[in-house]
């Protein structure tokens, strides 16, 4: 059998998880994690714009790509 190997994180949420693994518990870390991930990612678009490497131009050429297909490669 092949062990998993679990990095820092992952060992955190699984020991925070040993004391209270409840729903309640997992909706408020799954909220704290989104809202810290979406800030992150807010600040970084916000950068982009700002020193114009982003703009109204780029995300209408955006609009009319498959993202999806992209990340495949």
């Amino acid at each position: 059998m092949e062990t998993t190997m679990f990095n820092p994180v992952q060992q955190h949420l699984l020991k925070m998880f040993a004391f209270d693994g409840s729903e309640e518990r997992l909706s408020e870390v799954k909220t704290v994690l989104s809202d810290y991930f979406r800030k992150k990612a807010d600040t970084c678009l916000e950068a982009l714009w700002d020193s114009g490497k982003l703009n109204q131009a780029k995300l209408d050429e955006l609009r009319h790509q498959d993202l999806h297909a992209m990340l495949k490669k």
